[in-house]
């Protein structure tokens, strides 16, 4: 038997030669059939799971946002989270979808030629995941497009019309969302293209959102008496409910971004978890050392940091990488939060910025130092075929300055534009009064 450029050439003589040549051609065929994509039950399912648990974390975010404004606002924030996850959803579906992940458009926007989910069916699309319906890539990727513009609630919390918002949030998400979602996750974006490590939205997410939300608390200013005359947290216990839900819903987030139920998964939920534990550790003793006294808020937002921070690593990183992320990401997240506050005196009512922002900004950097192909821990050797350290760095803060600006100047010319529409704010008797009342006629509290 022997392999000619016209393929295997049966062997002449006895019975046995042929069979073992049929049993051998078999076998080739069926190795060749198992390269190509194909739906596994497995894989299916963790993703399906996986969007499920990101869908959760913005129910999880609004109980977090809610419980650390005022009890006059807390029902505001609730409307706007879930007003999100139908406003964005239905804009993923007829067109979020094809812009962020269609047909590559001079590496800058997908196409339209998925508009309304037209060509995304139950068959896997080879570009994105080969052993997954396409159908459930877009169903996962929908639940990230909704969590992002969620996150940015925090910066103007308190203060801004609900009209005002709806425009606003459709807006962002088609200029500046899925644009920097293409860049970096869809065939033929130029970051991708690069090289850019960002396994499940340090850039996308982190970035975007907090720069969103710096230009957001800029353009909109403080809320009425910031900061001497605004009441701490009215609810703590629910913010913490909140945190654990965005704790449990975040391993979806990063461990579902591998995409299949293998060792990735794995590795990336146990480095989310190892992020998560170390930043609420890093922040709560820089909190211990400044202020004397740790505090519950401080707990859950050192680990709201850490995750935010491991999350463009989460992929590329083993457990010593992921404990040295998560505790620098607390104590730098916690030093940037006071410069906001104290010396910059900007109102991000929330600290998105410091932590969402400075966080995904970091840990996109970090990624170049701890990533290994091997997931070992403190390895720095597992980058793109070619690249060191210093390369992938570069890389990595193209991706983070090129988001930065984009998401900076459209998201101020979109803001600008609402506010020249419906008013971007409400007026000072409003908020004094609460946006519980004023724009939705409810209370949270019946007392």
């Amino acid at each position: 038997m022997k392999l000619t450029k016209k393929g295997l050439v049966p062997p002449k003589g006895p019975l046995v030669a042929t069979v073992a040549f049929l049993a051998l051609a078999l076998c080739t065929d069926a190795h060749a059939a198992s390269q190509e994509p194909s739906i596994n039950s497995g894989d299916t399912t963790w993703v399906l799971v996986s969007a499920a648990l990101v869908m959760l974390m913005t129910p999880g975010l609004a109980l977090f946002y809610g419980g650390l404004v005022r009890r006059k606002n807390m029902l505001s924030v609730l409307m706007q989270c879930l007003m999100i996850l139908c406003i964005v959803s239905l804009q993923w579906v007829l067109l979020g979808y094809s812009l962020s992940f269609g047909p590559d458009k001079g590496s800058i926007i997908g196409g339209l030629e998925w508009l309304g989910l037209t060509g995304v069916g139950a068959e896997p699309n080879v570009d994105y995941a080969s052993t997954i319906p396409h159908q459930t890539f877009m169903m996962f990727q929908m639940m990230f497009a909704v969590i992002t513009p969620a996150l940015i609630i925090g910066a103007f919390a308190e203060r801004m019309r609900f009209s005002s918002f709806c425009v606003f949030t459709l807006l962002w998400a088609t200029f500046v969302y899925d644009p920097v979602a293409h860049w970096v996750w869809g065939a033929g974006g130029f970051l991708k293209n690069a090289g850019a490590l960002d396994f499940a939205g340090g850039a996308v997410v982190h970035i975007n959102a907090g720069m969103t939300s710096l230009a957001a608390a800029l353009l909109l200013g403080k809320r009425q008496g910031y900061p001497e005359n605004v009441s701490p947290p009215h609810n703590l216990p629910f913010a913490i409910l909140g945190a654990g839900l965005l704790w449990f819903g975040w391993f979806g987030f990063n461990a579902g971004s591998a995409l299949a139920a293998n060792g990735a998964a794995g590795m990336a939920m146990l480095v989310t978890h190892v992020g998560a534990a170390a930043g609420s550790l890093g922040w709560m003793l820089r909190e211990w050392v400044r202020f004397g006294k740790p505090s519950v808020l401080g707990i859950v937002t050192g680990m709201v940091a850490g995750l935010g921070t491991i999350t463009p690593a989460s992929g590329y990183v083993g457990p010593g990488g992921a404990l040295v992320i998560g505790f620098v990401a607390g104590l730098v997240c916690f030093s940037s939060t006071q410069a906001i506050k104290q010396k910059f005196r900007i109102d991000d009512s929330l600290d998105v910025f410091p932590v969402h922002g400075v966080g995904g900004m970091l840990g996109l950097l970090l990624t170049a130092v701890f990533a290994s192909t091997g997931l070992g821990a403190f390895s720095g050797l597992g980058l793109a075929e070619g690249a060191t350290v210093t390369s992938q760095l570069g890389v990595q803060a193209l991706g983070a300055a090129a988001t930065l600006v984009w998401c900076g100047v459209a998201t101020w010319v979109i803001l600008k534009v609402v506010d020249v529409l419906t008013g971007l704010r409400v007026s000072p008797d409003e908020e004094n009064e609460g946006l519980d009342i004023v724009l939705h006629d409810e209370q949270g509290y019946n007392l």
